[in-house]
């Protein structure tokens, strides 16, 4: 409760709101506007939309609020006090991910939200595509969880908070960058001689980005089609109980390290 106190008093919360529900009300107004002409269902447009924008900001933001968890403290001298508390070492990177993943989650539900209340003023959604965007706001929730966990990963393993934000910001570029330019070159290379399917499913669930992205993009048909990731050009067939699974591992195993690696440290 205490990190979240902290955390809602900080500027960076509202600052974090304010941006959520500037961009999505922006791809709301404008992104849905040639919708009628076309014929297509607005909301599966701004699901669309808004899992592009997810999957740039939302980690970055997860990453800024967990970068100095643990080296934070430890920089300002209280780690030392904060240990000296009747509680387990566990319970303190986990009390730190957990307050962290909830002021995420209310600033993505207060952002998304006010995009969500101007689409059902402004036009006739399809009901079930609903339904759709719940499952887009809570796996954006998780997609952000699990760079929390990253974020505070990183924040053990390293004595200075400039390390711990270079680590934060290599870790954002990997998986949000890198890994699908990397990958996208290998798949080039190789020229479908050595990786098949089965592969390619297994490279896309080691990053949470992708796994994110194949769930939003496929998940119901109208977000698969205007992604382009429908009928025969659709990139893998992975069901989405198993991207859910591996979404949720993103969250747990950094989360386990991180507590094996704060247990260990010398303080």
């Amino acid at each position: 409760m205490q990190e979240i106190r902290v955390g809602l008093r900080n500027r960076w919360v509202l600052a974090t709101t304010l941006l959520l529900a500037a961009l999505a009300l922006s791809l709301v107004l404008l992104g849905s506007a040639p919708t009628g002409t076309v014929k297509a269902d607005p909301l599966a447009v701004v699901i669309v939309s808004l899992s592009s924008l997810t999957i740039f900001l939302v980690p970055l933001i997860a990453l800024l609020l967990s970068f100095d968890a643990i080296v934070g403290e430890h920089e300002r001298g209280t780690l030392m006090l904060l240990l000296a508390y009747p509680v387990a070492r566990w319970q303190v990177v986990v009390g730190k991910v957990l307050g962290q993943i909830v002021i995420l989650a209310i600033a993505t539900f207060i952002g998304y939200g006010v995009a969500a209340a101007a689409l059902w003023l402004t036009s006739a959604a399809v009901l079930q595509a609903w339904g759709g965007f719940a499952a887009m706001v809570l796996t954006s929730v998780m997609l952000g969880a699990a760079f929390v966990a990253m974020g505070t990963l990183a924040s053990t393993l390293v004595r200075e908070r400039a390390t711990a934000a270079g680590l934060a910001v290599a870790v954002w570029l990997f998986f949000v960058l890198l890994y699908d330019t990397a990958l996208l070159g290998v798949l080039v290379a190789d020229a479908g001689n050595h990786l098949g399917t089965r592969a390619l499913d297994v490279a896309l669930l080691l990053n949470p980005a992708d796994v994110y992205r194949l769930f939003n993009m496929s998940a119901s048909a109208g977000a698969a089609i205007y992604s382009g990731m429908a009928g025969p050009g659709a990139a893998t067939g992975l069901p989405t109980g198993l991207l859910l699974a591996a979404l949720t591992a993103w969250v747990l195993a950094p989360l386990g390290l991180a507590v094996l690696v704060f247990q260990r440290r010398p303080i």
